[in-house]
């Protein structure tokens, strides 16, 4: 029913619209720094005019590579995206759901005379705030203050700026977490050391016992504090150096910290962001027709990321409880140094406008980087027990760590050339061909401590095409467009290849010990001992996608617009991990945990990581925008898109890295058992920003037409179908999985009527879900025949709206005033249920992905 509301909203506002033209369209607002934001993992921002509540931040990831893009797309999903025209000079591996294309290095002219400048303050208090859904007791005192300045002035030939801000989040994080009952608190093991060390894992819970067992026996709704401090600064340099030439400067630093929120001791790691951006652009004008810029930069993002200090060291994964300590990458100290040269040139010739260019980019990568280094403990249901008694017993069902230095200094080249010509064909038509070639060359290991066995892809030319027809009368616009768009072997990809040996072992070790699982693995005879290894295929390439994209603009008179259109795309040879080597039935051995290693084909190795090009992607959309500029104080801009992405377990934002990558069920069905609808797929989805300016009026007392009008009210509505989650069996043991050592088990469906079924309300979501639906697998059998993502997460419906007023003063300043609300009618967007079925929380929404309603309020000074 939810689904159809969306679309039958987006035609209610259709209708409303046909009485509202003649109008004129208004400017667009002003968008936050999404790139910037997606590129350095920032936290505390929330883009509000693309209808985003504020974000959860229980919900953790760790802030490096691509993870925010990642969370951003899990939790909203993506927007379809319709490309009228590609451009040869810009990236667009990933545009077609909603992401800014990739930009040129180039500096873009922004001189204004005079002088001019603003002040703003923006701070948002608890005291306005409303309780997150599953919060037990009042809302904790918290607050955020963000204040800066611009300044820019004009002074003759030479034009510079000059801005910066600071944001101060003093945030209480509120979240549920699975602990311990009072009568589990108590180690069973007999051993003394061992009983006090699992008494200092005991203690790492909170004190508070569980306060929300009407959801769970074992859940505690409780606060921390989280602090995040942002400071971003930037500088900028126009000069004429004559007629025809022009030299721009700029210089960015944006630096974030981040004390992290600890609902268990050591749950989380602290971060600190730096990046400095520099550009220096020369524009020159040989004539009206030729126009070159030569460009050089230099990027730099260092990344720390460690333990909190009342860490135990390893992380402890326990069925039944929430998981604690450093995850497998922590720690992380790098830096990433960037070092760019462009060039582009502008060429027009009576109908042609041609252009070319090429952009060159030197990276270095210099750091540390972990791989299970602390350690990560699994403790399962095993041995007829479940996993909160093995913990007490100080028995885990496994281990992973890695020994040895991990410290390299990667090096690579990125490279672009591009050539394209838009051609005036006619007074109605007008078509674009281009042509983008981008080689990914091999990387290499400064002190040759790495090797790597794929070589340089060197094919990679992507075509663009795309025409666009003035029809007769009112029949409009009609555009199609077409390109081939490659992506990169990502960093994140082809650096885990430094885990591997013979500088540092990844142990993968099944029933270790708890005090000394490393040394006593080592004792043991060395044919008994096994390491993990990272493969990457020796034909690794680029991902590539194709993108095509159809839309009609009638006109239907007026000034408004309408735009039927079309976008999609096939993406092939995604990278993915296919993890292989796994223990297999043998006849003799018994199907055990402790056999695993035992029953690998390779006796020498234990887990295997092989990095391919494995995975495909099929995305289709079609979208409906209607645009209904300015008419009586009233704007209108509302879209609404029905889509459908699949993929074979790996999408267009996915490295091959990290614990986000599926896992087959069993180690030779990867493509059919992995084949699923994306993490971010969502079938009905619409948006609508809404405006009206409350007129000043001709009528009544000078001092209330002051007051009343002038004022700005907007709203920014999200509906959107929730996206897909997946059931796992929670356990490799017998009884529950394959017993293969590899996570990612489902088990059997039992009732095939479930299937498909949304589950978006705390209140019925184990009936929707019932654990008697499923059936785990039995012992000697390869997988359960429940597929990837075949539920879906509740709906998401958000309202963010806002009050402003711009107030001009004399000689040309203003004052502005603005209130806004972020998730106006405090509705909870729930996170997917309890996913694993050997979990006592199976089937229970116990979180919500967004926080509850907030207010904050904005003062700024214009000059």
């Amino acid at each position: 029913m939810h689904n159809h509301r969306i679309f039958f909203v987006f035609l209610a506002l259709i209708a409303f619209s046909k009485a509202l033209a003649g109008q004129t369209q208004p400017a667009a607002p002003a968008q936050p720094e999404a790139e910037q934001r997606t590129r350095l993992n920032l936290l505390g921002q929330t883009n509000v005019l693309n209808g985003e509540s504020r974000r959860n931040e229980n919900v953790q990831f760790n802030l490096v590579d691509n993870n925010l893009l990642k969370e951003l797309n899990n939790r909203l999903g993506t927007t379809a995206t319709i490309i009228t025209e590609f451009r040869p000079e810009l990236g667009y591996y990933g545009a077609e759901y909603g992401n800014a294309p990739k930009g040129t290095l180039h500096i873009l002219p922004q001189s204004k005379p005079g002088i001019h400048g603003r002040l703003f303050l923006t701070h948002l208090n608890s005291v306005f705030s409303s309780r997150s859904f599953f919060q037990v007791g009042n809302v904790k005192p918290a607050r955020e203050n963000h204040y800066g300045a611009e300044l820019g002035a004009s002074v003759g030939k030479t034009y510079f700026s000059f801005n910066g801000d600071q944001q101060k989040v003093r945030g209480m994080v509120n979240g549920n977490v699975l602990v311990p009952l009072a009568s589990e608190r108590t180690p069973l093991a007999t051993d003394p050391a061992l009983a006090a060390y699992v008494s200092r894992i005991l203690a790492s819970f909170p004190a508070e016992l569980p306060n929300r067992t009407d959801i769970n026996p074992r859940m505690l709704n409780t606060n921390s504090p989280q602090r995040i401090n942002s400071d971003t600064g930037a500088a900028r340099l126009e000069r004429d150096l004559s007629l025809r030439d022009r030299i721009l400067l700029r210089h960015q630093l944006v630096i974030q910290k981040v004390v992290a929120f600890q609902f268990i001791k050591g749950m989380n790691p602290d971060t600190t962001t730096r990046s400095h951006a520099s550009r220096l652009t020369w524009i020159h004008r040989q004539n009206a027709n030729t126009i070159f810029n030569v460009s050089l930069g230099f990027d730099r993002i260092g990344s720390l990321l460690v333990p909190e200090k009342n860490n135990l060291g390893p992380r402890f994964t326990v069925t039944g409880l929430t998981e604690f300590g450093p995850a497998l990458e922590i720690p992380i100290d790098r830096a990433e140094n960037m070092f760019r040269h462009a060039f582009h040139l502008r060429l027009n010739r009576g109908r042609h406008a041609w252009s070319a260019g090429y952009e060159l980019l030197r990276r270095h990568l210099n750091g540390y980087q972990s791989d299970s280094h602390l350690g990560s403990f699994n403790i399962n249901n095993d041995q007829g027990r479940d996993a909160i008694t093995n913990l007490r017993l100080g028995l885990p069902t496994k281990i992973f760590v890695s020994v040895g230095d991990t410290h390299r200094r990667f090096r690579n080249w990125d490279q672009t050339f591009y050539v394209g010509d838009t051609w005036q064909a006619t007074n109605s038509l007008t078509v674009n061909i281009g042509l983008r070639y981008q080689p990914v060359m091999v990387p290499s290991e400064a002190g040759g401590l790495t090797i790597f066995p794929y070589k340089s892809d060197l094919n990679n030319f992507g075509p663009t095409a795309g025409l666009a027809q003035r029809l007769p009368g009112r029949w409009g616009l009609v555009r199609a467009s077409y390109t081939l768009a490659y992506d990169t072997i990502a960093q994140a990809t082809y650096q885990q290849l430094r885990f591997n040996p013979p500088l540092n072992l990844k142990l993968v070790i099944h029933n270790p010990s708890l005090l000394d699982p490393v040394g006593t693995y080592l004792r043991q005879p060395q044919e008994s001992q096994r390491k993990s290894l990272y493969i990457i295929n020796p034909h690794l390439v680029a991902a590539y996608s194709s993108q095509y994209n159809f839309s009609w603009q009638p006109e239907l008179g007026g000034q408004w617009r309408l735009q039927l259109g079309y976008v999609g795309s096939r993406t092939p040879k995604i990278i993915q991990t296919w993890y292989v080597n796994r223990a297999r039935n043998v006849p003799g051995i018994p199907l055990t945990t402790a056999t695993i290693d035992e029953r690998r084909p390779d006796p020498n190795l234990s887990e295997v990581k092989h990095i391919l090009n494995s995975s495909f992607a099929w995305y289709d959309a079609a979208r409906i925008t209607l645009i209904l500029p300015r008419w009586r104080g009233v704007s209108i801009d509302a879209s609404y898109w029905f889509s459908k992405s699949i993929d074979l377990g790996a999408n267009y934002s996915d490295t091959a890295s990290g614990r986000s990558q599926y896992r087959a069920q069993w180690e030779f069905d990867s493509h059919h058992d992995l084949k699923g609808l994306s993490d971010f797929d969502q079938p009905h989805a619409m948006l609508a920003r809404i405006s009206y300016e409350i007129p000043n009026g001709k009528n009544g007392p000078a001092g209330l037409r002051l007051l009343a009008g002038g004022w700005n009210l907007s709203a920014v509505v999200s509906l959107k179908s929730g996206t897909p989650f997946t059931v796992e069996s929670g356990s490799d043991a017998p009884g529950y999985g394959n017993v293969d050592g590899a996570r990612g088990d489902r088990p059997n469906i039992l009732d095939p009527s479930i299937l498909g079924r949304t589950i978006g309300s705390p209140d019925t979501s184990r009936q929707l879900l019932p654990r008697s639906a499923f059936a785990f697998i039995k012992p000697g059998e390869l997988a359960g025949n429940l597929g990837r993502n075949v539920f879906r997460k509740g709906k998401i419906s958000n309202i963010n709206a806002a009050v402003s007023r711009r107030i001009g003063l004399s000689n040309g300043h203003a004052l502005q005033l603005r209130a806004e609300s972020i998730n106006l009618t405090n509705t909870p967007q729930f996170a997917a249920p309890g996913e694993s079925l050997s979990s006592p929380d199976f089937g229970m929404i116990t979180n919500t992905l967004n926080e509850g309603r907030v207010f904050r309020f904005t003062l700024g000074f214009e000059f």
